[in-house]
């Protein structure tokens, strides 16, 4: 029952996410008529999110990440509603926002983390590993985890698509992503309370620091053992660069390329087709136990290649949608398998501090794509854009696999270690 209140409330939240994805942008260049400003909104969005991220670990590692993550995913709810009500008042302008953009980031992120952190005592409370000839309990849950995403992250994008196709573009519909937020945070409320509990980093008894120095030595070691585990560290880059690419087509290129194409209900139908590969990917990589880690990655690497160079060409929206779907097929279970390596290197003490590490990381890294690629798309076109974007791909999937620290993917002999200790701060 544990383990199914926190997918479904994992779920709620990813949903809001998956409309809103469709509907900010949109409602960005119906305001602006600027493809830009929908990239500096991104780039705000995703800049405060990261610095918020490194704090938010901290938090993380020292009260109850079930309450936390509730508290969290409510107050960044209402932040959603208000924006109706101002642009009722006074109606919805870029500084507006980017305002509102900055607060949701600061309300969200932490909640984010928390969720996140809950995984490894999901597992724990399930058993480490399953019948003889099944997948550990980390692998399987991360896997069901990320199918029902994929699953809501389908629905999401077609329901802000088909929502904007019946009402217009009106922030009124961001109280449906406002409600999804509040009712996830009310699921993760009724999560078995063991799986919140932490404890807190150990600090010696004649420990005089002050609390913003002691905050900033473990910031500091979040990004110690990021440096020294290569593994992580090299999980989290591939990763913020997909996601880096993944954004900057979900917020920029593709609102202005259907929307030059006169088509700009089908920005969510290309969201729901990535998912929807993304579906499959994730389900084959749950029900199929035979296949290595090392192959899901490689056959990720190389899906995520080809699908991008496809997308980058730009043919025809329904090329568009078919190279989508390719990439969600085939990066699902590389992200998976590479969650899956975090998550075994990282001590539960330090689990906070490492997972907001990384999420500064990802969720940085959009900054450093959307607005560069609003600014490349209006003054060269979409395009060149697009193709940019394509080599980025390129770039990552090719040292990816070349990469020596992904040559052995395989499982250690517990799925959710308690080995690796860390320093605390």
């Amino acid at each position: 029952m544990t383990a199914t209140l926190y997918l479904a409330s994992y779920g709620l939240s990813l949903l809001g996410a998956g409309m809103a994805s469709v509907l900010m942008p949109l409602l960005v260049l119906d305001r602006t008529g600027d493809v830009l400003a929908a990239g500096v909104l991104a780039t705000v969005a995703t800049g405060t999110a990261a610095l918020v991220g490194i704090l938010g670990g901290v938090v993380v590692d020292h009260l109850d990440r079930r309450v936390v993550s509730a508290a969290s995913s409510a107050a960044a709810a209402f932040s959603v509603a208000a924006l109706p009500l101002v642009d009722s008042v006074w109606g919805l302008s870029l500084p507006w926002f980017l305002t509102f953009a900055a607060l949701g980031a600061v309300l969200r992120v932490p909640g984010t983390t928390a969720h996140e952190a809950l995984l490894p005592a999901m597992a724990r409370l399930q058993g480490r590993r399953a019948a003889a000839g099944r997948r550990p309990a980390l692998d399987r849950l991360l896997g069901i985890r990320e199918t029902l995403a994929t699953v809501l992250l389908l629905v999401g994008p077609g329901l802000g698509g088909l929502a904007v196709a019946l009402f217009g573009i009106t922030p009124k519909l961001l109280l449906l992503t406002a409600a999804t937020s509040l009712a996830g945070a009310g699921l993760t409320l009724l999560i078995d309370s063991r799986a919140g509990r932490v404890s807190p980093p150990r600090r010696l008894a004649d420990d005089e620091r002050g609390p913003v120095v002691r905050a900033a030595a473990e910031i500091a070691t979040g990004w110690r053992f990021l440096g020294r585990q290569r593994a992580v560290l090299g999980a989290t880059l591939v990763s913020a660069s997909f996601i880096a690419i993944i954004s900057a087509l979900q917020s920029t290129l593709m609102p202005a390329y259907f929307t030059s194409e006169g088509l700009p209900a089908l920005t969510g139908l290309t969201l729901s087709a990535f998912a929807a590969g993304s579906l499959v990917g994730s389900t084959l990589f749950v029900t199929v136990s035979s296949v290595r880690r090392r192959t899901w990655f490689v056959v990720g690497m190389l899906g995520s290649l080809v699908g991008f160079a496809a997308l980058g060409t730009l043919a025809s929206p329904w090329v568009v949608l078919g190279a989508a779907a390719l990439v969600g097929l085939t990066n699902a279970p590389a992200g998976a398998v590479l969650g899956i390596l975090t998550i075994e290197a990282t001590p539960d003490v330090a689990r906070g501090r490492v997972l907001g590490t990384q999420n500064a990381i990802l969720l940085g890294a959009p900054a450093l794509t959307g607005a560069p690629l609003g600014a490349l798309a209006a003054g060269a076109g979409l395009p060149v854009a697009a193709a940019a974007l394509a080599a980025l791909a390129a770039v990552t999937a090719v040292v990816a696999l070349c990469a020596r620290v992904f040559r052995d993917l395989g499982p250690p002999d517990d799925a959710v270690p308690s080995r690796h200790p860390i320093e605390a701060a």
